[in-house]
């Protein structure tokens, strides 16, 4: 069959409704597809999973970093500010800085990706504690705990949403998607932008540890933390909570996800898991829900030891964990929070 079997077969075949479902993946693997990863190393997949993204970054442009006011909270501080990411566009962000912490005594430092839940109006605002749900005032906590942390807006939500007025919410995200599309790159490809340049401005913040620099996020965040992970090297330890959607399962259950998780062209070379798999062997925990609709549970099993295995290959065993919690959903439980903190205990502050 791989012998015979051309792609463009394939594709006829597909189209015409000869081939479905399991059979059609069975074909699709006999053709080479999967095969393609199989026989690259995780460098040559880094090199694809680029091209797949949009191509290389540019050269980052100065931050030039403004600081609009200071909010005193009970244990930390937080600074509105502003920054740079490409010329001429600014994200707002808060930085949280723990008492007794400053340039003599610098702390390590987590960013902060928030939530989507189409909830357009909160970006930074919730993590910082300042609105939205209780649930996921993590940037707060995490300052309570003795990190800076640092919650930008993501493109599309709270001070970032359309300038013009014309395209509310979702509208706008899907705008902005396919104007990336169409030239050639995608929103994922700029999420990992302004990500990186988030590590940038907290690099340059005197009150940080630069040696112990983390990430966490919930749901777009988690995606957002696994996308960024293979390109940040300076980041020490990730958390991702409740979203590891594979695009298999995203086909099979005929899920609709939010648009920084799609890489056009990536699925040839590998899934979701292939990509969280080149952060090794920096740390990685996962945390994840077993009723959790958005990342169907048997698909993510299967990720997990995908994933599992390149850091077993790595020689980084012990710094890839997860941690699935039964019976519950896409939530962040106190568990998953305990989780959490201990995984940045063992890799922030060793």
């Amino acid at each position: 069959m791989q012998n015979s079997q051309t792609r463009r077969d394939i594709i006829k075949l597909t189209a015409a409704g000869v081939l479905s479902g399991s059979l059609a993946a069975e074909v699709t693997n006999a053709a080479g597809f999967q095969n393609d990863r199989e026989s690259m190393s995780p460098p040559q997949l880094h090199e694809k999973l680029v091209e797949c993204l949009g191509g290389t970054w540019p050269d980052p442009c100065p931050l030039n970093p403004q600081i609009r006011e200071t909010i005193h909270k009970d244990g930390y501080r937080i600074k509105s500010v502003t920054y740079e990411v490409e010329p001429g566009e600014h994200v707002a962000a808060y930085l949280l800085i723990p008492d007794g912490v400053d340039a003599k005594k610098p702390a390590p430092a987590v960013a902060v990706w928030h939530q989507h839940a189409g909830k357009f109006k909160f970006g930074k605002t919730e993590p910082a504690g300042l609105g939205g749900d209780p649930m996921h005032h993590t940037g707060a906590a995490l300052a309570k705990e003795g990190y800076v942390t640092l919650c930008p807006d993501a493109l599309c939500f709270e001070e970032r949403q359309d300038p013009t007025g014309k395209q509310p919410g979702m509208s706008y995200e899907r705008f902005v998607f396919l104007r990336y599309v169409v030239d050639g790159r995608s929103l994922a490809w700029k999420s990992i932008l302004d990500m990186r340049r988030a590590i940038d401005f907290l690099c340059e913040r005197p009150e940080v540890d630069t040696d112990h620099l983390g990430c966490y996020g919930h749901s777009m965040g988690s995606t957002h933390t696994w996308l960024v992970g293979p390109h940040e090297p300076r980041l020490k330890a990730l958390v991702g909570n409740c979203c590891l959607p594979t695009y298999s399962a995203i086909h099979d259950h005929h899920l609709i996800h939010c648009f920084p998780n799609f890489v056009p062209g990536w699925f040839q070379y590998g899934d979701t898991p292939e990509i969280a798999a080149l952060i090794a062997p920096r740390a990685l925990h996962l945390n994840l829900g077993e009723n959790d609709a958005g990342s169907p549970i048997e698909h993510v099993r299967d990720g997990i030891r995908r994933i599992a295995k390149v850091y077993a290959d790595a020689n980084a065993s012990d710094r890839f964990s997860t941690f699935i919690e039964a019976g519950a959903g896409h939530v962040l439980s106190d568990a998953m929070w305990q989780q959490t903190l201990a995984w940045f205990a063992r890799h922030l502050r060793e």
